[in-house]
């Protein structure tokens, strides 16, 4: 341990100390003696140490009045030598206190002469007692700090090191005697000094204590590594609230700082695989899946991410073992960055295919079915990562210096891969980014193969049922027709509603809409057969209602399907139309003349139920108005009465008054709402005489 001096103490005369120094704690009394042995001289602590007055001590003997009988004679010797051999003399020696008890009294005797030759003997003395307790004091405060495994050190008011005990050496790697005198600033320029002298100026104005002040650098003990330290600061003072300086600890907390930045990275890692959980597969739509997989990892894992499906994997052709010779070709389902970037544009833009070579790594990544982590991407790198060359110049603007490729596997087939790249954030990708990536690739993939399968099931479904649908309607006699069949809109399966034009004799026309309750494949089929049925039972010339009783046996055998459908029968010779319901909504008629309304009709049961009774209702039809059928997944919603949607439908058809087409095309888009998760069917006949 070195120490230096404070300034305003060493090399300046006639500075008053306030309060109390070291000579004051101990109490030192000074006393003189002639070459008589009388006491000439008496310090105020002499009679403080000794119990006598100036006036009681002056011109006595000094052997006689504060030395027993027993030690008097070793006094004398004592004196003797001190006064002949002018050497000194230090020790221990009992004396005698005013109140007759005797004390050990530390001493320390010398020679002083006069200018005319005169001899004396200037004795200092302080309490035995004190002087051990002050000793032992400083000794255990000296310990403190050189034994200290924290590091300490003292500056003085100009911030420059007084002292610094061992512990500071080791962790700066400096002696401490090269520490004396000199600022942070100069010692140790690999660390915030600026910043550290900043605080230590605060303190040394303020009072007011600093603790927990963190700091990373690197210092000569350790030149090759980063350190985090934890420093505080408490102004030192002396008597009178002198100011001395500034004393600061010093610890590495290095271990801490990197064990708490590793909980928190985990903590933040765990989070984003709670959140991709949440907002990863929200629905069975392919592209809206690796969409949501590109928003959750930007930027929080990568500032560029982008997510590529193997063509084949859309068009559902199974590949057959990975080939490690061959290129690869990609359908880009999403792209997303953190910001404004030139690698933003050298992705592949979402829905297009791009064909990748064999030495691509992306490629690589998807034939291993292994993540393929390139920490450092060096120039050769960026030619194996973009598309193109030119697509590589711009990687390399951007600023790409990590790349990490991950495969979405699902089921034990590799569909694609995760592409992400680092250009904003510093820190290259590691191992751990590997096994979070690789997780929420995994995650995301299941939810992808899901979703390609059942769009793959969907589409089998629409198509089956558009083609089972009839096609444009016919042109009959006295009749206009416009129809509509729409999907549902939302991520679910198509159901089994239809609609039907069926020509009959005598230029009359049977209108039919229906409802198949399910959805899939099995409703389409089921949709077709009763369409079939229908066509079949209405060129028998049957009525409405019979047609209906022979639909509800057909449909009793269809494995638990029911069926809900409205048959009329337009007769442009009678100008009416005969109209029977099976639990289906009821039509509106629009008259020329009038207002919309709805046809109030006996509703039966559904076709399947069995049992029912089917009536046949007959509705004037005359020149110029119009029959609209409908199924319900125009109108119900989940939050709305259903009276209140057939109130608007009516009062949107009392004002759509032109062309049938338009008519429907107004009708689909004020009440079909984006996502439906039913599909429609809508016909509309206009009687034209």
């Amino acid at each position: 341990m070195t120490a230096g001096s404070f300034p305003g103490t060493a090399g300046r005369v006639g500075v008053p100390l306030d309060g109390k120094g070291l000579l004051d704690v101990l109490g030192v009394a000074a006393v003189v003696v002639d070459a008589r042995g009388r006491i000439v001289l008496w310090s105020p602590q002499a009679e403080a140490l000794f119990g006598f007055r100036a006036e009681e001590a002056l011109g006595q003997y000094v052997a006689r009045l504060i030395v027993g009988d027993d030690h008097r004679e070793e006094a004398t010797r004592l004196f003797g030598e001190v006064l002949a051999a002018g050497t000194a003399w230090s020790g221990t020696f009992p004396v005698r206190h005013k109140d007759g008890s005797t004390r050990q009294v530390e001493f320390r005797n010398m020679r002083l002469t006069d200018d005319l030759g005169g001899l004396y003997a200037l004795g200092i003395a302080a309490d035995r007692t004190v002087v051990e307790r002050v000793e032992a004091e400083l000794a255990l405060s000296d310990r403190l700090v050189s034994q200290s495994p924290i590091g300490l050190a003292v500056f003085d008011t100009a911030l420059r090191f007084v002292l610094v005990n061992p512990a500071l050496e080791r962790i700066n790697g400096i002696p401490a005697a090269l520490h004396t005198g000199r600022r942070i600033s100069d010692m140790l320029p690999a660390i915030d000094a600026p910043g550290v002298e900043e605080v230590l100026r605060a303190v040394l104005e303020s009072g007011e204590p600093v603790l927990d002040h963190s700091t990373v650098g690197r210092t000569p003990a350790d030149p090759g590594r980063d350190h985090v330290w934890s420093v505080s600061f408490y102004r030192l003072e002396g008597g009178e609230g002198r100011v001395l300086g500034v004393a600061a600890s010093v610890i590495d907390v290095t271990e801490r700082h990197r064990a708490d930045a590793e909980a928190d990275r985990s903590r933040r890692r765990l989070a984003l695989i709670a959140d991709a959980s949440a907002r990863v597969g929200t629905t069975l739509e392919v592209e809206r899946t690796a969409d949501e997989l590109a928003s959750v990892v930007v930027p929080a894992l990568a500032d560029v991410a982008a997510v590529d499906v193997l063509d084949s994997v859309l068009s559902l052709r199974r590949p057959g073992a990975p080939e490690e010779e061959g290129p690869a070709l990609f359908r880009a389902l999403a792209v997303k960055a953190s910001g404004p970037t030139e690698a933003l544009p050298a992705a592949d833009p979402p829905g297009s295919v791009a064909m990748y070579g064999a030495d691509r790594l992306v490629t690589r990544c998807v034939h291993t079915g292994l993540p393929v982590l390139v920490e450092r991407v060096g120039p050769g790198d960026l030619a194996r990562i973009a598309r193109s060359p030119e697509a590589a110049e711009m990687l390399a603007r951007a600023g790409v210096h990590s790349y990490l490729a991950v495969p979405l596997i699902a089921r034990g087939e590799v569909l694609g891969a995760l592409d992400l790249k680092r250009d904003r954030n510093a820190l290259p990708f590691d191992g751990d980014d590997v096994l979070l990536a690789t997780e929420l690739a995994a995650r995301a993939a299941v939810s992808i193969d899901n979703a390609r399968w059942y769009q793959s099931v969907r589409n089998s479904a629409v198509t089956l049922q558009r083609s089972l649908l009839p096609g444009a309607p016919p042109a009959r006699a006295g009749l206009e027709v416009a129809a509509r069949y729409q999907p549902a809109q939302a991520s679910s399966e198509v159901g089994g509603d239809w609609y039907d034009v069926i020509p009959l004799p005598d230029d009359k026309t049977a209108l039919v809409v229906g409802d198949v309750m399910g959805s899939g494949i099995d409703a389409a089929a089921t949709m077709g057969r009763l369409r079939t049925a229908t066509c079949a039972f209405a060129d028998l010339d049957l009525s409405p209602a019979q047609v209906l009783r022979h639909l509800d046996r057909i449909t009793e055998g269809l494995e638990h399907y029911i069926a809900t459908c409205l048959f009329a029968v337009h007769d442009p010779a009678r100008e009416r139309c005969r109209i029977a319901n099976a639990g289906h909504l009821p039509p509106v008629r629009v008259p020329v003349d009038g207002p919309a309304e709805l046809v109030r009709l006996s509703t039966g049961v559904p076709l399947g139920v069995g049992g029912g009774t089917f009536r046949t209702a007959r509705v004037p039809f005359r020149p110029g108005d119009r029959l609209v059928l409908y199924t319900d997944g125009l109108i119900e919603t989940r939050d709305e009465a259903i009276d209140e949607r057939l109130a608007l439908l009516v009062g949107l058809l009392d004002e759509a008054r032109g062309p049938l087409e338009e008519t429907c095309d107004l009708l689909l888009r004020a009440l079909r709402r984006p996502g439906a998760p039913d599909d429609v069917a809508l016909l509309i006949a206009r009687s034209t005489g």
